[in-house]
């Protein structure tokens, strides 16, 4: 069986208030033509399918059709799960209308999945399912997947106290035992003539950040999962969550997070995307390769030595095709706000302005306002809390509180939306 991993398309996320959505239509048609060429049988989308919990129209859009292109008329299997930005209700309410496609959503952990009901032998079947799980037979393949499918196993959303203690040594041994016993369960459905599969949205310890993911592990860690934990008979783990493509050291198994198809964070710049193809076969080995995608504008970070250079680089075309995060040195004093103004009006490319150097107190309104929209929103939260008590540190477990709060609150309103239209 031929599978894509992809994963992380943040549908509806902008840039510092740059639509991106002709960047992401773009990426959807080349992992489209990929599917095509490499005669892909499965795609997983392991997660984080939009930006947040209530996307836009146009965002809803853009994933139906890359859904219903990838399914190629229920021909190819689609498995798709929630990621943390993602309301489950949301992702999950297209269903009935996936189903006949052969795409199966998977918002919650635990989700019932049910067995297909009218699908004949020239479309994808789910022959078996339950819990979280599937087997799935796609036609022109002579063999079945079950696939083991964890979406973003928060506590909230696990609909239950993993651990009563507030330490960090103990939530994480008490988090890890219960994703563990998960996949344990979920792994009983694998049999030695289907090829085996597993997929989650979650972080693995050692896995390197971009800075433009959520800190799903929350401050000290307690997210943070022993890549132990995955079955040691999936013959390839799918994971989402890291934007940076990567394999996952120290599981007993192959596991990789396949990454993000856009660069979306400065911090992301030089970093190559790409899509993630595994060959696999019941009881051998996976042969996984990488796919390097060429959708969207690269992001550039660029430090100018005066004013004056970057009016000549901007004027001779410098980086036209790129996004840029621009950085400019200048000696003594400057009209900080004129400049930016000035430069601006010369590029509609450049996302962020800061200039430095001897004299320069402030770095003008814009890329204040710039770089505190870049922070992840557990250090808004920090800096929030500090502003409102007199410069106290909020401590790990207030974070920790905030974040899981602001998650579900976030699922809460996408649903109440939705009762209410």
């Amino acid at each position: 069986m031929r599978i894509l991993h992809t994963s992380d398309w943040h549908l509806g996320k902008t840039l510092e208030r740059i639509d991106r959505r002709a960047e992401q239509e773009a990426f959807v048609a080349e992992i489209c033509e990929i599917c095509a060429k490499e005669k892909v049988q499965m795609v997983l989308i392991a997660g984080d399918v939009y930006q947040n919990a209530n996307p836009s129209a146009a965002a809803e859009q853009l994933f139906y059709y890359a859904a219903d292109r990838l399914a190629a008329g229920g021909t190819r299997a689609v498995v798709a799960i929630a990621g943390n930005h993602d309301s489950p209700d949301r992702l999950c309410a297209a269903s009935p209308l996936a189903e006949q496609q052969g795409i199966t959503l998977i918002g919650y952990p635990g989700d019932p999945v049910m067995p297909s009901l009218s699908a004949g032998p020239e479309k994808v079947r789910r022959i078996a399912a339950g819990a979280s799980w599937a087997e799935i037979v796609v036609p022109g393949c002579d063999h079945a997947a079950v696939i083991a499918a964890l979406p973003y196993p928060s506590e909230g959303r696990l609909r239950e106290l993993v651990s009563e203690s507030l330490e960090d040594t103990d939530m994480l041994r008490a988090y890890n035992l219960k994703i563990a016993a998960i996949f344990r369960q979920l792994a009983a459905h694998y049999r030695p003539d289907t090829v085996n599969l597993a997929m989650t949205h979650l972080y693995v310890q050692g896995g390197i950040e971009t800075g433009t993911e959520n800190q799903i592990q929350t401050i000290g860690g307690s997210y943070a999962i022993d890549p132990a934990v995955f079955p040691e008979r999936a013959q390839y783990v799918a994971l989402g969550h890291l934007h940076r493509p990567q394999n996952t050291a120290g599981s007993p198994v192959p596991a990789r997070y396949a990454g993000a198809p856009l660069a979306y964070s400065f911090a992301e710049d030089n970093h190559p995307k790409s899509v993630t193809l595994v060959a696999v076969e019941p009881g051998k080995a996976a042969v996984i390769k990488e796919i390097p995608l060429t959708a969207g504008k690269p992001l550039v970070s660029w430090k100018a030595a005066g004013f004056d250079e970057v009016v000549r680089g901007l004027e001779n075309g410098i980086y036209a095709s790129a996004w840029i995060d621009l950085e400019i040195m200048v000696a003594g004093t400057a009209d900080v706000d004129q400049m930016i103004r000035q430069i601006r009006g010369m590029s509609d490319n450049i996302i962020k302005i800061r200039i430095t150097g001897p004299g320069i107190e402030e770095e003008g309104e814009d890329s204040r306002r710039a770089s505190l929209e870049s922070l992840p929103l557990s250090e808004l939260f920090t800096l929030f809390y500090k502003r409102q008590t007199g410069g106290l540190e909020p401590g790990e477990a207030i974070v920790r509180l905030f974040m899981e709060l602001a998650g579900d609150q976030a699922a809460e309103e996408a649903r109440a939306e939705e009762a209410v239209s």
